[in-house]
């Protein structure tokens, strides 16, 4: 039987969805309404959804679309973007998300981190971390979509952040983000290993048995993908779609990771 998440990560930026590459060049790939029918359809696991621009543009979620999201999804959501407050919470959980994730703000008021969790359970908190490969080795959390330096360490932060209450990291590559060229697997293993809290990773994911490889290699609890789900063929032609259940099984059923 199938355990481990398979979970599409959808970016938002206006009113659309688009793909980036490395956090850079944004393409088009669709309306958010019609991505979740094709995923409902195909029976996915998770849904989140990452607002790209709020941070930077300092405003709050988009609540009109928040609420459109929820009422059509039929599996579970997280949302990120834009939630600066215990009250951006409260609103964006009661219309049926279930999972608030925060990234800039994780960075720039940690308490809210503890806030959520307290009102709501660390199910409901999950940190996500952008991290990026030093030039001299090692990697540096970037905050604002990866435009900020900020100096630490991804295991670190990742460790504060469930000390704090988060139940969840979701640890994105930078480096790998729309490559298709798999996980860092390096990144993924050095947080996994450093927290007692499920790891999604993301950024890299081309083929299911990349999925493989983060459970198995980088001690991931779940997988997320981008670009995987969206485009088609060496064109990258838009295209939604999602391994069947059959394909998710071969690559996923009765993993354990490996030993370090």
């Amino acid at each position: 039987m199938l355990q481990t998440r398979v979970i599409p990560c959808l970016l938002l930026l206006g009113e659309g969805l688009v793909k980036t590459t490395r956090f850079k060049d944004p393409v088009y790939v669709g309306d958010p309404i019609n991505a979740i029918r094709i995923f409902n359809d195909k029976e996915v696991d998770e849904l989140i959804f990452l607002d790209i621009t709020a941070s930077r543009e300092g405003r709050g979620p988009a609540f009109q679309a928040i609420r459109d999201f929820a009422s059509e999804c039929f599996m579970p959501v997280g949302y990120g973007g834009g939630i600066r407050s215990l009250e951006d919470a409260r609103q964006v959980l009661s219309m049926g998300i279930e999972k608030i994730i925060l990234n800039t703000m994780a960075l720039r008021r940690p308490e809210l981190v503890s806030e959520i969790a307290r009102e709501f359970g660390s199910q409901a908190v999950v940190v996500s971390i952008d991290a990026k490969k030093k030039l001299l080795g090692g990697y540096e959390v970037m905050g604002a979509a990866g435009t900020e330096k900020t100096g630490l360490k991804p295991a670190a932060h990742a460790q504060r952040m469930v000390e704090l209450g988060a139940g969840e990291i979701f640890l994105n590559s930078i480096d790998r983000d729309g490559t298709q060229a798999g996980y860092d697997l390096a990144l993924v293993r050095s947080v996994a290993s450093a927290v007692s809290v499920p790891v999604i990773a993301c950024g890299g994911a081309g083929t299911p048995a990349h999925f493989t490889e983060a459970v198995t290699e980088g001690h991931a609890s779940a997988v997320s993908a981008g670009s995987m789900f969206v485009f088609h063929g060496k064109h990258r032609a838009v295209l939604i779609s999602y391994p069947t259940r059959a394909e998710l099984d071969a690559a996923l059923s009765n993993l354990a990771p490996k030993s370090s």
